[in-house]
């Protein structure tokens, strides 16, 4: 069943470029590797943490193809397809190779601010055209539009080809809304790592990480416990690693600056990012390399 599949912890992967700026695929395909290795559940490709707005449609469709290619069936896999037009994620529909993916993850439409009801229509019109099962992702704080728990719960129970929702609005309350009243097999996944320990004992279902591209490993050790019903484990787990440190670092420069600055450190990827955004400062690299010493992130 897909609600199983898609439980857990979902890593959304980061893009590295070389020092020129083009996608580094051999280094994509280690990443691809490394999180497998580290015990993730499933892997989303082209979310935000992977740059999707500094990339070419060309290049989105290559990683894509390239990425259920590297996965090779190990894990499921989940195709990040969003925009703020319509016609152009549907555009994303038709052109992106799916064949080896298990859902799309798409976002809110960002900066035009759409009516709850343009969203409904919005989400309508991508899960009627999409030939996978769609999960909504809610992250205000990027977008600038809150889509509540009502428009969700509506999606939700009049969609069938919509199965779940990324929430990253930061709001508990609004999370347990959409627990409370979902309809049978409708995941509820955490947008932010801090958070997803507490959300999966109110009921949800996991957490889609940019903190598990980084220390897969110890990421997982927390979020298995909580996997288990063991929450008093899990928090041990958090708290043992420094976790809420480390996740703090992670977004203290902004995603996913903070990733690849952590990862650049470790050796994994080249620090280089697509303007407007620009490498972690040489501070960020230094608070890495303690906490990395420290806790042995991995």
């Amino acid at each position: 069943m897909l609600k199983e599949k898609l439980s857990g912890v979902g890593v959304a992967m980061v893009t590295p470029f070389t020092e020129s700026g083009q996608v580094d695929y051999k280094a994509l395909g280690d990443m691809v590797n490394y999180v497998i290795e580290g015990g993730v559940d499933y892997i989303v490709a082209l979310g935000t943490t992977a740059e999707t707005p500094m990339l070419y449609n060309p290049e989105r469709a290559v990683i894509a193809m390239y990425t259920a290619h590297k996965i090779n069936g190990r894990v499921p896999l989940v195709m990040g397809c969003g925009g703020n037009s319509t016609s152009e994620v549907l555009d994303q529909l038709r052109e992106f190779d799916l064949r080896g993916a298990d859902a799309i993850l798409s976002v809110t439409p960002y900066y035009n601010k759409p009516s709850q009801e343009g969203l409904y229509q919005h989400f309508k019109t991508v899960a009627e055209h999409s030939p996978l099962p769609v999960i909504l992702y809610n992250i205000p704080g990027r977008t600038g539009v809150n889509m509540t728990a009502e428009t969700t719960l509506r999606l939700a129970r009049e969609i069938p080809n919509i199965i779940g929702i990324k929430e990253a609005s930061g709001n508990l309350e609004q999370m347990q809304q959409i627990i409370d009243n979902r309809p049978e097999g409708f995941l509820v996944l955490a947008g932010d790592d801090g958070i997803a320990i507490e959300l999966m004992e109110r009921g949800g279902d996991g957490v889609i990480s940019v903190a598990a591209n980084v220390f897969p490993r110890l990421f997982m050790d927390c979020i298995n416990c909580a996997k288990q019903g063991n929450y008093d484990a899990a928090r041990e787990a958090w708290a043992k690693a420094d976790m809420d440190d480390a996740v703090e670092a992670l977004f203290a420069e902004g995603n996913p600056v903070g990733a690849k600055c952590a990862l650049s450190v470790m050796g994994k990827i080249g620090p280089t990012m697509r303007l407007p955004l620009v490498p972690g400062t040489p501070q960020l690299r230094e608070r890495f390399k303690m906490l990395i010493e420290k806790y042995d992130l991995h």
